[in-house]
This record gives C-alpha cells, structure tokens and sequence, in this order.
C-alpha cells in the first residue's frame, strides 16, 4: 500500500529528535535525490544519533562519512543499500564536548552529495518547579509557646502532688494540661 506523497511530507516535517531519529528521504524528488531534515540535527554526550533513512524510489545505494567526527564518535564510514527503509544508530562519546561535526552522504555513485551538520550539545534538563511547602512543626517567634508553659506548670504541681498527695495539686495539673491542650487545638488556623 503506498500513501499519497503529502503524508510522507508531514512526517518528513515533524521534528524527529533523538527519540525517534532524524528523518533523511532518499530518491523524493528525484533520482538519486537526498532530503535532509530541516529541523537541526543535535544530540547529547553519552546518547546515539539516530538516521533513519526512507527511501521513496528504487532501492539505492548510499554512502555515509564523517571525516571531522573523531572527537565526538567512532563511526567513520558505511556503505548501504536502502529498498525502503533503514535506520543507522552512531554512538556519540561521553567525555565529548559541544561542537560540530558534518555527514556526507553520497547517492547515485558520487553523483549526488549532501552534507549534514550535527550540533553535540548537553541539552539543558527540565526541572519539576518546587512547590512551597508549609513546615509541619510551628515556628518559633521568640517566646515559649502556651502550651509549653501550661504543660511545665502541669508537670511541676503533678510532681508537688507526688510528694505531698494532696489531692487539690493532681486535680491542678490535669485541668491546666487540658485547658493548654484545647486552647492550643481552636487557636490554630
């Protein structure tokens, strides 16, 4: 089944990134003719530069070459025979810095020649924006807390109590720690 030309061409023009690869069209308009992408061909330090290559007419031949790639990859040469489609994966080197480095790609035996130029660039990462959160503890505003001077009042008389039994100081306590706790609970916000 072959598909109308114009929905080859809006695949050809969506951006292929480093996902899916780099769409370079082979014999689309006209014999031997190569159609490099036109978006900028880019790839990461430590990731793989993909090509795909579609051919829309007879099989070819095609030869690829990077004569200046020696900083960035270890390909250097190949020769293949695309019928309808191929997909070449260069391995581009971690320790590399950002620069340039072109592609020749030669059909027909040397009669058509096109070059592709492929940015190496550490591409910036996207970082989740960091909500705001409120701290679960209460900040401190310089002076004690309510709640802490009613619970060391409570613990003082609830000790008196201990060593004199006097029922009235154990009553203290426990209502000055319930009333510091319930202020406490309807204060907040």
């Amino acid at each position: 089944m072959t598909l109308p030309l114009s929905f080859f061409v809006l695949i050809a023009g969506t951006p292929g990134g480093s996902e899916s690869g780099f769409e370079i069209l082979l014999n689309r308009s006209g014999i031997n003719s190569i159609d490099l992408p036109r978006e900028t061909v880019t790839a990461e330090p430590g990731t793989s530069l993909r090509l795909r290559l579609l051919n829309r007419g007879a099989p070819i031949h095609i030869t690829l070459t990077s004569s200046n790639a020696d900083m960035y990859t270890d390909f250097y040469h190949e020769n293949l025979y695309v019928v309808d489609e191929s997909l070449l994966t260069i391995p581009i080197r971690k320790d590399c810095r950002e620069g340039t480095f072109d592609f020749d790609i030669i059909s027909g035996y040397g009669v058509m020649k096109a070059q592709l130029q492929v940015h190496i660039a550490h591409l910036p990462v996207m970082r989740p924006a960091i909500l705001e959160e409120y701290p679960l503890q209460p900040v401190s505003h310089g002076r004690p807390h309510l709640l802490m001077i009613m619970m060391g009042i409570a613990l003082i008389l609830y000790c008196a109590w201990l060593y004199t039994y006097n029922e009235v100081l154990n009553i203290a306590s426990f209502i000055i720690l319930i009333v510091g706790a319930l202020y406490t609970w309807y204060r907040q916000q």
